[in-house]
This record gives C-alpha cells, structure tokens and sequence, in this order.
C-alpha cells in the first residue's frame, strides 16, 4: 500500500482519516465494490457552509475589524492624502444593502438617506449596458458644502479627510444643499438642520469599518487613502461617472473603479427627466423685496439729481419709509427659511468664505442705514447728513444685491450663472425700484400733498413710464432667451430649464409673462397717456398706477419662482 505522503492532496483533508484516504483517492473503476460505504465518505470530505464557517472560527469569531480587514487601510493616511471610499462597479448588485445599513444605524427617518443607489444605462438593442452605482459623500478636497455654510456648521478633518457636519451648530438655513453638486446634505424639517454622511468616522476610529462597507454583500465598497494631488488630476481628466457634475467644483475623493470600458452613451437612467426643483418661497419673497427696496432708494437718489429739492421734501419721508418698510419685510421673510430661527444671530461666522454671511451683513448694514435716513428724512429734512446717508444706503444695498448673486453663481449651476443672474436682478431692482417710486407718488397725492404729487408726476411722471417700459422688455426678452435651448440637440442643463418652464411649468410662465407685460408696458402705457392728456387727477391714473405696481410685483414673485424650480443641473445616478 503507498504511503498518505505520495499523495500531496491528500494534505489538504481532515487528518482523521488518513487510513482511508489512499481508497478515497482509487480511480472510480477500481473501487467499485466499496459501493455506498466509499461515496458516504466521498460526501463526509465536502463540507457544508456551516462547518467551513465553523472551521474557519474554530478558535472564536474574530473582531469585526478583523473580518473586514481587507476592506480598510492598514494605516493611516499620511501627508497630502486621505480616507475616500472606493466603489468597484463590478460587484456592485444594486441590492441597496448598503443603503439599509446606513439608514439603520444611523436611525434616520423612514425617507431619509444618507447612501443613494443610481443606475447606468447605455449601450444597444443588441449589447445595452446596465450598471448600479452606489454613492454617498465624497468627502470632496474642495468641499463645496463647507466654504458656503455660513455658521461654519462642517469641517474636515486635517489627518482622514473626512467631511462632517456639526449639528449643534447648524441652524438650518439649507445653503449647502444647493452648494453641494451631488445632493449629499439632506435637510430634516423635523429637525431643522441638514445632516450627511461622515462615513462612519467613529467606528473607522477603533478599526472598525462604516456600515455600509460592513453590509454589502459582494464586498463593493471600501475605505482606501488616496492621494489628494491625484484627485486633482484626475478631475483635470474628468474621469468620475458618466453624466454626473463636473468633479472640478469641488474635487470629489470617490474612486469608481470597474474592468469594464462603458459605452460612450452610458447616462444616468433618469437623465433625461426633467423635475421641478424646490422653490424655496421665503427666498423667493426676501430676493424680491431686498431688490425692490434697493431699487427703490436708488431711483430716489436719480430723483434728486434731477429735481428740484422743493418737491422733493415732504416726498422723500414717505418714499423713504415705504422703501424701509418693503426693506424690513424682505429681513424678516428670510428668517422663515432657516429651520432653527432662534440662532440667525450665528450667520455672521462664516463671513471669510459665505457669500450667505456676506449678504446677511450687507443688508444688516443697509437696513440700519436704511432706518437712519428715513429717521432724518423726518427729524430734519435739510439735514447736511442725507447725502451721505443716503450714498450709504445706496451702496451698502448695491453691495447686499451683489452678494445674493454671488450665492447662487458660486453653486456652480449653469442656469445661475454669473452675466444672467446678475442682469436679473439687477432688472428687477430697477423694475420693482421705478414701480415703488410710482406706487409712493399715488399714496402721498391721495393722503399728504396733492399739488405735490402732481408736480411730481408731471416733472418725472413720463421718465419713470419709459424707463419702466424699457427695463421690463429687457427682462422679459432675457427670459425668453432660455427658450433658444430648445432648439439645441444636447440634453444640457439650459434645455432642460427650457423644458421644465414650457412644461411642467407652463403655467407659471403664462402668468409670468402675462403680469409682466400688464405691469411693466400696459399699464404704464396707460399712465403715460393719463399723463400726456392733463388726466393725472382721473380714477383712471390711480387705477393704473395701483395695478401697475401689483402686475411687476406677481410678476417679479413668478420669475423667482422659476428661477429656483427650474434650475436644473447635473446629477450623480438616478438622484430624484
């Protein structure tokens, strides 16, 4: 008989049995008359899943991150890199295991979710492409939640990397989900505050890997270092992830890797869809009135270059706090958008790197001398101090109206735009500014001085209705620019604006369109004919100023809606 030694497979079996072993390993033929006793013995060598699992941890479970070794760095990361997830596209399943897993351990709500699964797709009829990609925080180099954040409320942390988000700190004011380009910070109402992704960073601490690298069953999730100046190369080559944003905004750290070489058609499956966004209506009421308030003043400051200071006296104290008044109301909106109000005072932090904390303190500063020059307007009106006041007024306005440009450019989104953005509200300052300035002529001839009143209109009655009608073509020509989108091929972020406001939002156009033709060159039309005509007196001039000012003021209203619920943008696979 030969020896167990001659035969070196034999060395992988269970040492019980090493007599039987040279049978086993017979040729078929050759033991055909053991029968049922050689095959039962064949079967007893091939372990069942509990005894190899029972095999494997014959000396005990090892610890989690033991288990899952394998799957996290074996130090930490060292100069000029830091943690990053790694997805390998290939194991992915789209089993959303690793969405489960999040949501359970870090007990969120039952439609709340800090790790998304998309899906790919590309291809043709013959070969198509289907291909699951689970996303969550990039933990981005650049990160745009952060810079824009104006209660500092995240930070990242100088040794992992990782991005985290202070809860105690935020007040809810939802900024960072518009500055993030791939919807990671989701806000709570019930909580009032946003709240993200830190992959797990306490558990990473002790070793121990995040929850979803943990749950994925076909181990498509890890924790790798990467090297921070490659993540910038490799975003110079935009290599990311089909029809997701443009990884220059904000240096996203996430390695998609896969073995594969997508077809050059592969898009998010829901890339062609076009949603309304959330339209966020206390921004919407604050940016209209802020711009108002600011026009207001500004046309005020035209007025007095140009007219004699007799007329303007008693007017200019009612001008100037109906222009407050709409100031203060457009502070106090804006208060209605944060979820924890009672820290607003917190807004001022940010002030090296929020454009939010830049305008809060710019429109403080123009509110408070906003309230000074109507104080003086009625305390002195000769004061030698209303030119300057008035200079502070107008630029500290200017400045705050800057500052909510800069908000939404800095997002990156095509749709807000720098030249586009700033031209809108800029028209629109001047818009509402000149309606303002009418609405206050109407109100001090019916209620303080008509003789006045009507000096006024016939000195800068017909200047302001031209002025009106010129600013609001623009404006309405500028917005109907965006339809030329329509007529390009790509599925571009400006078609899809297009799309969504002769869509879906069809409505608010009509009426948008409809308001601002009333307001801005109908109505004032007829209040330059009841000029021209010796009617300034008639029913007829207070009827048209009145709905005048309501016609831009809807107006305005319906284009900032449209300007929040149709900018559409670039999104990581299958996002809603």
């Amino acid at each position: 008989m030969e020896s167990v030694q001659d035969h070196p497979a034999s060395e992988t079996q269970d040492d019980t049995l090493p007599v039987l072993l040279p049978i086993i390993e017979q040729p078929r033929q050759q033991r055909s008359d053991e029968g049922l006793i050689a095959r039962l013995l064949m079967e007893q060598q091939e372990l069942t899943a509990v005894e190899q699992f029972s095999h494997a941890h014959e000396n005990g479970l090892p610890a989690q991150s033991k288990y899952y070794e394998k799957l996290l760095p074996a130090s930490s990361p060292g100069e000029g890199q830091q943690y990053a997830f790694e997805v390998d596209l290939d194991r992915c399943s789209g089993c959303k295991a690793c969405v489960t897993a999040c949501h359970a351990l870090n007990g969120l709500d039952e439609s709340e979710t800090w790790r998304d699964v998309g899906l790919l797709i590309g291809g043709t009829a013959s070969n198509p492409v289907m291909q699951h990609v689970t996303t969550a925080c990039h933990h981005c180099l650049e990160p745009g939640c952060m810079s824009a954040c104006p209660v500092d409320a995240y930070e990242k942390d100088p040794v992992t990397g990782i991005v985290k988000h202070l809860d105690d700190q935020c007040f809810g004011c939802q900024y960072c989900t518009l500055a993030c380009p791939y919807d990671v910070p989701k806000y709570h109402a019930g909580k009032g505050i946003v709240r993200k992704c830190d992959m797990c960073s306490d558990r990473l601490a002790v070793g121990e890997a995040p929850a979803c690298v943990q749950a994925c069953p076909h181990e498509a999730i890890a924790i790798k270092i990467v090297d921070t100046q490659q993540v910038i190369e490799d975003a110079e080559a935009d290599l990311f992830l089909p029809g997701a944003p443009d990884p220059q905004i904000t240096l996203p750290t996430t390695h998609f890797k896969t073995s594969r070489v997508f077809p050059r058609n592969t898009l998010p499956v829901d890339y062609h869809s076009v949603n309304p966004q959330h339209p966020h209506w206390p921004l919407i009421v604050m940016l209209v009135l802020t711009q108002l308030s600011v026009g207001a003043f500004i046309v005020g400051q035209v007025l007095e270059t140009v007219l004699a200071p007799s007329l303007l006296t008693s007017f200019r104290q009612l001008h100037a706090t109906t222009a407050l008044g709409f100031g203060l109301l457009a502070l106090a909106a804006s208060t209605m958008h944060l979820g924890r109000p009672q820290y607003a005072f917190r807004a001022f932090i940010g002030l090296r790197h929020s454009w939010l904390s830049r305008e809060i303190v710019a429109f403080g500063a123009f509110a408070g001398a906003a309230c000074l020059f109507a104080g003086v307007c009625w305390l002195s009106a000769s004061s030698v101090t209303l030119p300057l006041l008035a200079w502070s007024v107008t630029i500290s306005g200017v400045i705050g109206i800057f500052c909510s440009v800069m908000i939404y450019v800095f997002t990156g989104r095509e749709f807000w735009s720098f030249t586009p953005t700033a031209t809108k509200f800029a028209l629109t300052s001047a818009m509402l500014g000149i309606a303002a300035t009418w609405l206050a002529i109407l109100v001090f001839g019916l209620f303080v001085n008509t003789s006045t009143a009507e000096m006024l209109s016939h000195e800068a009655g017909v200047p302001l209705v031209q002025a009106l009608i010129v600013v609001t073509t623009a404006k309405l020509v500028l917005e109907a620019s965006l339809f030329r989108h329509l007529l390009v091929r790509r599925q571009s972020p400006l078609k899809r604006s297009a799309q969504l406001i002769i869509g879906p939002l069809s409505g608010s156009t009509f009426a948008r369109f409809a308001t601002g033709l009333l307001g801005g060159i109908v109505m004032p039309l007829f209040v330059w004919n009841a000029l021209t005509t010796d009617a300034s007196r008639s029913v007829l001039l207070v009827i048209s100023v009145a709905m005048l000012f309501v016609a831009c003021l809807v107006g305005e209203m319906l284009e900032r809606y449209q300007f929040f619920a149709a900018c559409a943008a670039p999104r990581m696979p299958g996002r809603a």
